[in-house]
């Protein structure tokens, strides 16, 4: 049995204080979760806070079907869904640093102030390209490349077949390489 199934099991027969131990290995990761959506550090820590009182009385009905970060992942997409709703917005990607991208290779290893710039621009694009995407894409897109899921941990948060996740990522990769690459054109040109 894992370590988390076990902390569960305990939290099922009331142990509060291992509760108190899955919060704090996960609460880091879930606020990273969060902000990605939400944008606000502040905002995130207080939506983490409700995910984990979620939680709490949720537990009960865990199965152990699925691993219990992937359990607790999903509720805190579900309740940053909530929160962005009710400020009548849609989700927005997660901040994208160079490194992420594929093309960053590409930037010189130096540092001088062209680089420092063309490595901003080139993340602002990125940022605004996944902020332009269908939210079901932006969600498989930064699940997978931001917090390394698999695909099929994937599809259980979000809740739909394999095939769908790898469209979805496949569409997304797609939309944000035609930026990368219509700025790598212009950036040429120039």
């Amino acid at each position: 049995m894992s370590e988390d199934l076990e902390l569960v099991r305990r939290v099922q027969t009331g142990d509060r204080k291992a509760f108190d131990i899955l919060i704090i290995k996960y609460q880091r990761r879930i606020v990273h979760v969060i902000t990605g959506f939400l944008h606000d550090p502040v905002e995130a820590l207080d939506v983490a806070q409700e995910v984990f009182i979620k939680a709490y009385p949720a537990i009960a009905n865990f199965r152990g079907d699925s691993s219990f970060y992937t359990w607790l992942y999903r509720i805190a997409i579900n309740t940053s869904k909530n929160v962005l709703v009710s400020r009548s917005k849609r989700p927005p990607a997660q901040d994208v640093d160079a490194a992420d991208c594929h093309n960053a290779a590409e930037l010189e290893e130096i540092d001088t102030p062209e680089n420092s710039a063309m490595r901003d621009q080139l993340e602002q694009i990125v940022y605004q390209a996944i902020e332009r995407l269908a939210p079901d894409m932006a969600t498989a897109i930064r699940l997978r490349e931001f917090d390394g899921m698999s695909y099929e941990e994937i599809a259980e948060v979000m809740d739909c077949p394999i095939g769908t996740v790898r469209s979805r990522i496949f569409r997304a990769r797609e939309a944000i390489d035609k930026e990368i690459e219509a700025f790598n054109n212009g950036h040429a040109k120039n």
